[in-house]
């Protein structure tokens, strides 16, 4: 292969996996390196905290930072919704009626799976904020 060939073999390789992500990415955040992704990142990491983060310099100025507060944050709410959800049962049976407890562990068990795939989406964007690259495999 000449040198103009392998680069260019490179240059559509990097165009092809630049654009990828896994699967779980999240689709409010723009794909690494394509252009103002991180500021896309750090919108959809702010959402995934409380309002109260916001104030902080220290986590609008420092991407990496922010995106282990955030992944601290929604792994505490996926432990505690599982908490919650293997506790529904026991600690409502006495109060509501059969069916109120039934449809309070459906809501707790959605709001687990919603948070279990929040928590993945916060450790990708953690992990191209850190400078993994994505590669598509075959």
């Amino acid at each position: 292969m000449t040198l103009v060939a392998d680069r260019l073999a490179r240059q559509r390789f990097l165009e092809r996996s630049a654009v990828w992500v896994p699967p779980g990415w999240p689709t409010e955040v723009r794909p690494p390196d394509s252009p103002d992704w991180e500021a896309t990142a750090v919108a959809f990491l702010l959402d995934c905290c409380p309002s109260e983060y916001r104030s902080y310099l220290v986590l609008r100025k420092h991407p990496v930072v922010l995106a282990r507060f955030a992944a601290e944050f929604v792994g505490s709410q996926v432990r505690t919704s599982q908490t919650a959800l293997a506790e529904a049962r026991a600690s409502l049976d006495d109060f509501v009626a059969p069916e109120v407890v039934q449809a309070a562990v459906e809501a707790w068990a959605a709001e687990s799976e919603r948070l279990v795939r929040r928590r993945r989406e916060v450790a990708l964007v953690e992990e191209a904020l850190r400078g993994k690259v994505f590669i598509r495999r075959l």
